[in-house]
């Protein structure tokens, strides 16, 4: 099978929709964009620049997800920690999704093993499908 390369160009449109997605509103997508082209080299890989949008995302909205939990029924680092794991399963399934990208290529953007990324999906898709982790978005 023959891979097409994108170069961070080409990738705008799937940048853009995976921002939307993330945010669920056009403004912050389009900053969301704009933030990702200003950190990413015009020479850089597929997945260099969807880690680089991953790295944006979540210094910009990341940690203000909001889950359907208060903050005081768990300590701040593990509060912080299942708003990343949640920002991150949501994010595996849209790159599967709207990108077509394979599991270990996922693997490689979000930094965990494929067998992770392939549960992730599984149990993603499910959330999904039944509107629960929409409520996860920024």
């Amino acid at each position: 099978m023959i891979e097409i390369k994108k170069t961070p160009v080409d990738l705008i449109d799937d940048i853009y929709s995976l921002a939307y997605w993330m945010t669920g509103n056009e403004k912050a997508s389009s900053e969301l964009v704009s933030t990702t082209c200003l950190n990413t080299d015009l020479k850089a890989a597929q997945t260099e620049v969807l880690k680089t949008f991953r790295e944006c995302y979540l210094d910009a909205y990341g940690q203000n997800a909001e889950l359907d939990m208060h903050e005081t029924a768990c300590n701040g680092g593990v509060f912080d920690s299942l708003k990343q794991w949640t920002a991150d399963i949501k994010l595996s399934v849209l790159l599967s999704e709207l990108t077509g990208l394979r599991h270990a290529q996922i693997s490689d953007i979000i930094g965990k093993p494929v067998e992770t990324v392939r549960l992730w999906l599984f149990w993603g898709r499910k959330f999904f499908a039944n509107d629960h982790m929409l409520r996860a978005s920024a």
